[in-house]
């Protein structure tokens, strides 16, 4: 075999051997490099989605929340009532911080032998926005309220009442209706123009929503 030959059978069996050691550990960094890119890219994406979808629920629960504060307001009705010690209560009562008052409307689907009136209530409890029914107006020294949470993460409510000579008030009733008869309160108790809520949500901060008293 001539010089050449040899030469030339030498290239073709180092063309056979594949990759040296070197061009190995080059191409396990490169793709080392690549797979953390790709890793952290995903890692990222899939936070931002999981932020969104936590974001989206919580909006999703602060709308219900809100929607069930306007449906149970916007249908009170003057109905006062007799809590469990045989204390005739004002159609609504509130404070800064809470309100349970005389609503209409309930659905009845099942046909249960009830009224479709119903008391309800709210408050914050354990930073959690909590509604509060029970099924009878007039309650037995034994009745307890069924509540529903509605919204998670809440730090504070701030109630106000509007009145019909458009002055606002941290208490209903009035302080100076508190001292008037139960018959003449309830009629009195008309004066309620609206109700302004305030939530401050974490993540949200401050909303405020105005509702419409009717009668």
């Amino acid at each position: 075999m001539t010089y050449f030959g040899q030469q030339r059978s030498l290239t073709l069996l180092k063309q056979k051997q594949g990759f040296t050691l070197l061009e190995l550990l080059v191409a396990l960094a490169i793709f080392a490099v690549i797979a953390v890119m790709a890793y952290s890219g995903l890692d990222t994406v899939l936070t931002a989605r999981l932020q969104t979808d936590q974001h989206a629920a919580q909006l999703a629960q602060l709308q219900m929340a809100f929607t069930s504060l306007g449906r149970d307001i916007e249908q009170h009705i003057r109905r006062p009532i007799r809590d469990q010690y045989g204390d005739t209560q004002p159609t609504l009562q509130g404070t800064i911080s809470q309100m349970e008052f005389t609503r209409a409307g309930w659905r009845n689907p099942a046909q249960q032998k009830r009224s479709s009136l119903q008391r309800v209530a709210y408050l914050i409890e354990d930073k959690t926005l909590w509604r509060s029914y029970w099924w009878v107006l007039d309650r037995a020294q034994d009745a307890r309220p069924i509540r529903m949470d509605l919204l998670n993460e809440v730090n504070e409510i701030k109630l106000r009442y509007l009145d019909d000579s458009l002055q606002w008030h941290e208490q209903w009733p009035r302080l100076d209706l508190l001292n008037t008869i139960p018959d003449e309160n309830a009629n009195r108790s008309q004066t309620l123009k609206a109700i302004e809520v305030t939530l401050t949500v974490e993540g949200w901060g401050r909303i405020t929503r105005l509702f419409r008293v009717p009668g």
